[in-house]
């Protein structure tokens, strides 16, 4: 069941690049947080989101907001894929799919990929956005313009 504005961050934990667990609900009650659900590591369309998120991660960071990115990669590949680009955020594997069946991201292109998703939750772990667009380059767009227009509220 895909999660609903006002919904809270899912209480689930999964492995990070490290292999460490990592809980979603950590940031809950402390800082925004941006969850970003991508294909696969190293492909065109995703290392562009990445490296997008990475050139505005100051932005984000200025706003106390914190952005992870989950895929089914290994936790081997992300450590790589996060040292190659110089990407400063998390990134968690969910190779099990408890993340994306948690927060409701749907396969896309008939099925053939898993789905590129993002979800903005306020200080308070409240869902106040969810985008769904396979266009990478828009993600990071659409959650800075959501975060602004929540801290000016």
């Amino acid at each position: 069941m895909a999660l609903k504005i006002g919904d809270k961050i899912p209480n689930i934990s999964i492995p990070d690049e490290t292999g460490e667990l990592f809980a979603l609900n950590k940031f809950s009650g402390k800082q925004a947080l941006v969850v970003y659900f991508y294909p696969k590591n190293f492909t065109p369309g995703c290392t562009k989101e990445a490296c997008e998120f990475r050139d505005k991660y100051e932005e984000f960071k200025a706003m106390d907001a914190e952005v992870i990115g989950i895929s089914s990669d290994s936790e081997a590949s992300h450590k790589r894929f996060k040292s190659k680009y110089q990407l400063p955020f998390i990134f968690l594997s969910d190779i099990e799919k408890k993340a994306r069946n948690a927060f409701g991201v749907k396969p896309a292109l008939l099925g053939l990929l898993p789905g590129r998703e993002t979800f903005v939750f306020d200080k308070k772990g409240e869902l106040i956005m969810q985008y769904n667009n396979f266009n990478a380059a828009s993600h990071t767009t659409k959650a800075i313009k959501k975060i602004k227009m929540q801290k000016d509220e």
